[in-house]
């Protein structure tokens, strides 16, 4: 079963780790499955041996009303289901900054959105403060990108 708890996947990490793996974390919503999320998960799963995804538990999404869409344990199945991943664990945080000091990935990866390490919530910045303390290594992929928020507005919202 590749759904985990957060506490079952920081073991399952740490035994990784000392088997000399290198273990890679992405974190998300991910409440709309769409291409730029499978070729994202796809390439960090490039950068490491194992890949391990969390994702944000439904009472914090802030991406507006009637969001997520898809509650989190449909997000976790939907991520499961992908081939390139490894492990999937709901967070227990409103963001990734405590997920990051206890999973404590090798490499932290986020889309080339972020590469300015800028983002309006500042979730970003917080998140890299935290991957220097631990000893991490923050990577962006290049791949398509899509917005959900906008996939959503743009095509699903009008028909209601």
């Amino acid at each position: 079963m590749k759904i985990k708890n957060i506490e079952e996947l920081s073991q399952i990490m740490q035994k990784v780790k000392s088997e000399g793996k290198k273990v890679v974390l992405c974190h998300g919503c991910f409440d709309l499955m769409h291409p730029g999320h499978i070729k994202y998960f796809q390439a960090a799963k490039k950068m490491g041996d194992v890949l391990a995804v969390t994702i944000t538990p439904d009472r914090y999404i802030d991406k507006g009303p009637g969001r997520p869409v898809f509650n989190e344990n449909l997000r976790a199945e939907s991520i499961a289901a992908l081939e390139c991943v490894d492990y999937v664990a709901v967070n227990k945080w409103p963001t990734a900054e405590e997920t990051l000091r206890l999973l404590r990935p090798n490499i932290y990866v986020k889309g080339q959105e972020f590469q300015n390490l800028e983002d309006k919530t500042g979730k970003i910045q917080r998140e890299y403060k935290i991957i220097q303390e631990i000893g991490a290594e923050l990577r962006f992929t290049h791949e398509i990108v899509f917005s959900s928020t906008k996939l959503l507005n743009q095509y699903f919202r009008r028909a209601e």
